[in-house]
């Protein structure tokens, strides 16, 4: 089926309405969609195979030499280009200084049960991640490393957001995002093969770079302010710290997760 190439110049258009509604999590979830915005995080997506429902241009972002392949694969997959204003483009993203192309894609639904862990020697997991920028730089890390995905625990912020899909600079398309709670992601890694590690600032901890990890390796880091519960930290095969030899006492929650990440790796390639 070959989609439609079309021209909207009107704020009220019922679609630019509806399409800007995609900022509220209730009608993002509602719809089944999120917005994402960039040429860069558009192409992102197309070479990971992901393409938009509709993708709305600017005149520059059409003029883009990327933009061509973005177009004729989405028109091919059947999906709705259409060309329009600077200004619908900023209210469709929220920002005054709008990105030149917006996509609307498909939120996917992947669960536990569709994770495959033996594809990957690492897999991310965040326990009540709150604030959209840690998320997508776990995103970006867990792209950077090889990693499987990211596991989100509980009630973490929703990934969809403008926020982390932006923060995520086009990972959210090459990772496994899974949203689960605890008392399931635990039975379901108990099932398979699969190290867990917590990166804890309670007792009975070793150092990061003491211990040997074994693939898949899980690392699992907690909430930004509270840190994990105790019940999880117990839950973990290895419970692991790094040194902190200023005043703070610990590493921001994508910080910590990139430095045990790149352990992980470095022990691998070691």
């Amino acid at each position: 089926m070959t989609g439609r190439r079309c021209q909207i110049e009107s704020l009220s258009n019922p679609l630019i309405k509806r399409m800007r509604l995609l900022r509220e999590k209730r009608h993002r979830r509602a719809e089944g969609l999120f917005l994402a915005e960039g040429l860069r995080i558009a192409t992102e997506a197309r070479e990971s195979g992901v393409l938009p429902l509709w993708l709305f241009l600017g005149p520059d972002g059409a003029a883009h030499p990327l933009a061509a392949a973005l177009i004729a694969a989405t028109l091919a997959a059947g999906g709705e280009v259409i060309d329009t204003t600077p200004a619908i483009l900023s209210k469709l993203s929220g920002k005054d200084n709008a990105q030149t192309v917006v996509g609307i894609y498909a939120e996917p639904k992947t669960t536990l049960a569709d994770l495959d862990r033996t594809t990957a020697p690492i897999w991310l997991v965040a326990e009540r991640l709150r604030d959209p920028g840690n998320l997508g730089t776990m995103l970006r890390t867990g792209d950077a490393v090889g990693a499987g995905g990211l596991i989100l625990l509980d009630e973490s912020t929703d990934p969809y957001a403008v926020e982390a899909v932006r923060a995520s600079m086009g990972a959210i398309f090459t990772q496994a995002l899974v949203q689960a709670r605890w008392d399931e992601f635990l039975p379901w890694l108990r099932q398979g093969p699969g190290q867990l590690v917590a990166t804890w600032l309670g007792g009975d901890t070793q150092d990061y770079q003491a211990v040997r990890y074994a693939a898949p390796t899980f690392i699992l880091t907690g909430n930004e302010s509270q840190g994990m519960p105790l019940e999880y930290a117990d839950a973990a095969d290895v419970r692991v710290k790094m040194p902190m030899l200023g005043k703070a006492d610990s590493l921001n929650a994508a910080v910590a997760t990139a430095v045990m990440a790149y352990e992980v790796l470095n022990q691998r390639r070691g």
